[in-house]
């Protein structure tokens, strides 16, 4: 029980006592080596002359420095490694050469000077006690954690201000022992921060397998979403868990502590970092309005309402045709806000129904999340598909026109621009509707702003291949790509929230707004690396004995290899949020699409899959 007091006393010590602590035992252990060196010489109680005694205090005086400029000093006794042992060595031998040097050229030499035997036994005994100390220092007070640490050993990819913070915290938890800092300035490479190394990046493999690292934590200001994408495809090979340190925003809004670490999850693996949004751009069109959200329960709408009722709204409208989802988000959102809550129930080419929501709630705003988009169910289930994506979109803005409502904001999809399919036809015949309705509006001078806001996949959204690859790593694989060379353009859903909210009040009314979202990503990285985050290897003939294999399995019926995000990208304009973008408004008239409307609607009752399709291929294009 005393050794444990002990032990912490210690340990509680501020780093600076710990050091004065440090030299002054080197200096009494030094001066006691000198001293005892003459005691072996000459086998007797040695009594030393006043050169004699002046030559033994040099000892230590000359080490001191030498100790210090070899990082003796700087190292932590816990953490020391035992190559460590080498470098201590060194700066004894180095200090007894410049004491014996000394010695010479002062003439303190002869019988009563320093024999020719002294130097060595200096040098033995010094060795022994300096590096001896620190060890068995090191066994005394540090064992009983010592395998514990050792079980979790790992690199800090970031040497900046929120890295040091972490190593500092880890150090004191005393759960995980920190090997080094890895940072890509060339600078700092070499030198020793708090006690702990700094490594390049190009070491990263050799530092995993020489000290058994199992573990790598990023500090998210330490590499950009790209910079962060290529170190996982590094990592692939290797058997190391990543783990994120929160953005220093969060930490210093008290949402975390900064020894708070999380897994690294799929938005971290984003081609772009998270993109922020405009306060006064998301208060514009809620606050204190009455929000209609169609397809609230989806995974888009769901996260639109979670983003809306924290912005004050004074009346929001869960509109949706399933029962359970509606019934989930309405009990969620009743226990984060005190917003008027009003779920309904039905499809949004109810007209009637609509109406009547829209009169009696007098909506401001409606935001159209609803809408079939698994490209390969659509495909299947045509005469569906464009009855609720084509056909809804029109009944739900014409309402809304009629209605009165202020903002109409339609989600729309990449997948819309030169359509492959028959989801992203549909999509481009409502983007078509919108910008139609749009028209309309702006001809009566009503002042109601019709818009689109168009994005790529949203991770983890229902349909997106995220929640594919997690099913299928949790039944142990294969995770299946249609094409090694496919890439998809991704953001978060929590960046999809806010743009659509942020789009109604940048959008001029018939406008098609984007979000600026940096490259895209290769799919078949994308599974490695979902595997990779799960804590598993990916199986292939460089790891023939991984876990997890991803196999090619083709191309499906309208599928792209590379989705766009515009029709003409030298025609996209800026807006005044520095990562939306307009797109060139087409000059193509839409003046022909209540009438395609109305064969479509023709179609569809006659249940003609094929003349439905037909249809959407050939009004799509404008």
């Amino acid at each position: 029980m005393k050794l444990e007091n002990f032990r912490q006393r210690i340990a509680m010590m501020p780093r600076r006592y710990k050091q004065v602590l440090l030299v002054s035992f080197d200096m009494v252990v030094l001066t006691f080596a000198a001293w005892f060196s003459y005691v072996l010489r000459f086998n007797t109680l040695f009594m030393p002359n006043t050169e004699q005694a002046m030559l033994m205090i040099a000892a230590p005086l000359i080490a001191s420095p030498v100790f210090i400029r070899f990082g003796l000093y700087r190292a932590v006794i816990r953490y020391l490694p035992d190559k460590a042992i080498w470098t201590m060595m060194q700066a004894v031998t180095f200090s007894v050469i410049i004491w014996v040097v000394v010695a010479f050229l002062t003439q303190m030499t002869g019988a009563e000077g320093v024999p020719r035997a002294v130097p060595f036994l200096y040098w033995v005994l010094a060795v022994v006690l300096i590096c001896g100390s620190r060890f068995a220092a090191k066994w005394l007070l540090w064992s009983p954690i010592r395998e514990k640490l050792l079980a979790r050993q790992c690199l800090i990819f970031g040497a900046g201000d929120a890295g040091r913070q972490l190593a500092n915290a880890l150090r004191s938890q005393n759960e995980v022992f920190v090997a080094g800092f890895i940072d890509d300035d060339a600078t700092l490479h070499g030198m020793d921060i708090l006690g702990i190394r700094v490594y390049p990046t190009a070491q990263i493999e050799d530092l995993i397998d020489n000290f058994g690292i199992n573990e790598m934590i990023v500090t998210t200001s330490s590499l950009s979403g790209n910079q962060r994408r290529l170190l996982m495809g590094k990592l692939k090979s290797l058997n190391v868990k990543v783990r994120i340190l929160p953005a220093i925003s969060d930490l210093t809004a008290g949402k975390y502590i900064v020894s708070h670490l999380r897994d690294i999850d799929i938005d971290d693996l984003l081609g772009r970092s998270p993109v922020p949004a405009h306060p006064d751009l998301l208060d514009k069109t809620v606050e204190n309005r009455v929000i209609l959200v169609t397809g609230a329960g989806g995974s888009i709408g769901s996260e639109l309402c979670r983003t809306i009722v924290k912005l004050a709204p004074a009346k929001l409208v869960l509109f949706d045709v399933n029962e359970h989802s509606i019934y989930q988000l309405h009990r969620e959102l009743a226990g984060i806000s005190d917003c008027v809550l009003v779920p309904v129930l039905g499809s949004i080419s109810d007209g009637p129904l609509l109406k009547v929501v829209l009169d009696q709630h007098k909506v401001e705003n409606v935001y159209h999340c609803a809408a079939y988009k698994h490209v390969p169910l659509v495909e299947e289930n045509v005469v569906e598909g464009a009855r609720n994506n084509v056909i809804g979109t029109d009944v739900l803005a014409a309402v809304a026109r009629e209605a009165g409502v202020r903002n109409f904001v339609l989600i729309s999809s990449d997948k819309a621009v030169r359509p492959s399919n028959v989801m992203g036809a549909t999509k481009r015949w409502a983007e078509l509707i919108v910008r139609y309705h749009g028209d309309v509006a702006k001809a009566r001078g009503t002042g109601q702003i019709f818009t689109c806001v168009r994005f790529g996949n949203v991770i983890g959204s229902s349909g997106s291949v995220v929640p594919l690859f997690r099913e299928q790593i949790a039944h142990g694989g294969p995770l299946t790509v249609t094409h090694d060379e496919m890439t998809r353009y991704f953001m978060s859903v929590r960046e999809a929230a806010e743009l659509i909210i942020q789009a109604g009040a940048l959008s001029e009314g018939g406008d098609i707004l984007l979000l600026e979202m940096g490259d895209a990503v290769r799919i078949r990285d994308l599974a490695e690396n979902m595997i990779l985050l799960a804590g598993l290897s990916v199986k292939d003939t460089k790891n023939p004995h991984g876990d997890i294999e991803v196999v090619t399995i083709g191309i499906r019926d309208g599928e792209k290899l590379h989705e766009e995000l515009f029709y003409d990208p030298t025609g996209v304009s800026a807006t005044s949020h520095s990562k939306i973008l307009r797109a060139k408004r087409r000059v193509a008239p839409v003046d022909h699409l209540p009438a395609a409307v109305d064969e479509l609607r023709g179609l569809i009752a006659q249940q003609n899959p094929d003349a439905v399709r037909t249809l959407l291929f050939e009004k799509a294009v404008s």
